[in-house]
């Protein structure tokens, strides 16, 4: 949510007071490069357990350094009219957009997929995660698979910029997708939050009954 804000703060100060080389790079880096890879490390826990999904976040937290070193050393090819709105195939060499490519490219597919499978799961009355160690107790069979199709809808909806960029132009494109695809994603995180149960806090219930009962 805070690279969200950032990139939408950055969309918001370009189209107000107009574009230039900082604030793209900033637009940049946290829209197309780092956003969705963190994005990807939240389904990794999920689905794979914390002992996994801490080895990735820290080899996540080095790339993302990387990453943020490269975009603000990496040479332009052209200069940005402040109004006019740049895109990283003009502006920027090959070494930025791989980064894009990948950064959001194979965390969006680990999202979507992590997403269904675990809808299908859930579907199935089977564990939705892919490690035992995190087992998950469903509330709502339902109302999770509901929130991870909502989760994959969401990323979907935030990749969508461009092909709406042919109808909408290029900035309003980005602003339309930001507004529908962060309030899909957020609303799918909360119903699907509040249909399990960690195995912790199913512990703790059950003691607190039994305390209770005491």
């Amino acid at each position: 949510m805070f690279l969200f804000a950032v990139g939408s703060a950055s969309l918001w100060w370009a189209e107000s007071i107009g574009w230039n080389m900082f604030v793209f790079r900033l637009f940049f880096l946290c829209g197309a490069v780092l956003n969705v890879a963190w994005l990807g490390l939240g389904t990794v826990y999920l689905l794979g357990g914390q002992r996994l999904g801490n080895r990735i976040r820290t080899w996540l937290i080095w790339l993302s350094g990387f990453a943020t070193g490269i975009m603000l050393v990496a040479e332009t090819r052209s200069r940005i009219v402040p109004s006019e709105f740049p895109t990283g195939k003009e502006v920027f060499g090959v070494a930025p957009r791989a980064l894009a490519a990948v950064g959001s490219g194979i965390p969006a597919l680990v999202i979507i997929i992590g997403a269904l499978w675990s809808a299908y799961r859930v579907i199935r009355r089977r564990n939705p995660a892919l490690s035992s160690g995190a087992q998950r107790s469903v509330v709502s069979a339902g109302r999770l698979a509901g929130g991870n199709i909502l989760i994959a809808t969401g990323t979907l909806i935030l990749s969508a910029s461009g092909s709406l960029a042919g109808r909408l132009g290029e900035d309003r494109a980005f602003a339309v997708t930001l507004l529908v695809g962060v309030f899909v994603l957020f609303l799918g995180f909360l119903v699907a939050s509040n249909s399990t149960r960690t195995r912790s806090v199913q512990r703790a219930s059950q003691y607190l009954a039994r305390a209770a009962s005491w």
